[in-house]
């Protein structure tokens, strides 16, 4: 059974939880409370991640930190279907990787703006603002090109991977950092796609899809 070390407000945590549900898998839940009482810096957590940070999994006693990493190794061993993160074709996981690692910087810019409007924490928030902005419409424009040629996702397949999965949470959220989303038209709808795949689930502040439009 995967345990997982959770904040329901994080966007990070909410990433797992998103790629379980779709994937069907069950796991239990240790909540920790970042908010305001910091336990991710406790003793006993340092003791399970001594980088402090989460989220964290224990999937029958293998330990994995970081959002990014967990599901790499969620879709990998789970996903029967092998769309996710697609293991044999290298192409794809190039993309992906790349991807997975612009998630970081959306963690680093969308989500410390949010950090600091929502949290309270001591951070540069117009720096966060207009670092989010700047890599908001790298992705804008990448998604609407995308779709000029009949892609749907961040990556090259048909289908949608962890790159999106690693993606949705902080973009989502963003407008909770004083991020608006409302010149960003390409990624409004991806995602509203991300949203109708199978399995979804939300969190506080990501709202389910709205009706979809008639042709």
């Amino acid at each position: 059974m995967i345990t997982l070390y959770d904040y329901e407000l994080s966007g990070n945590c909410y990433k797992i939880r998103l790629l379980m549900s779709i994937l069907g898998l069950d796991y239990t839940v240790v909540p920790v409370d970042f908010y305001p009482g910091r336990e991710h810096k406790s003793d006993w957590f340092l003791a399970i991640n001594p980088l402090g940070q989460l989220p964290v999994i224990d999937d029958d006693g293998l330990v994995l930190r970081d959002a990014q990493a967990i599901l790499v190794y969620l879709a990998a061993k789970y996903d029967a279907g092998n769309s996710w993160y697609p293991r044999e074709n290298a192409d794809l996981l190039g993309e992906i990787g790349q991807w997975m690692a612009f998630a970081d910087s959306i963690t680093a810019t969308a989500s410390a703006a949010r950090l600091h409007d929502a949290l309270f924490y001591d951070l540069d928030a117009e720096a966060a603002r207009a670092g989010a902005h700047r890599l908001f419409r790298i992705l804008d424009e990448h998604l609407w090109f995308g779709e000029q040629e009949g892609r749907d996702w961040l990556c090259s397949a048909a289908h949608p991977t962890v790159a999106d999965i690693a993606c949705f949470p902080y973009v989502m959220l963003s407008e909770e950092g004083g991020i608006s989303r409302q010149d960003y038209p390409a990624i409004r709808r991806w995602c509203d796609r991300v949203k109708r795949i199978k399995g979804f689930t939300v969190m506080s502040g990501v709202f389910p899809a709205g009706p979809a439009k008639a042709a």
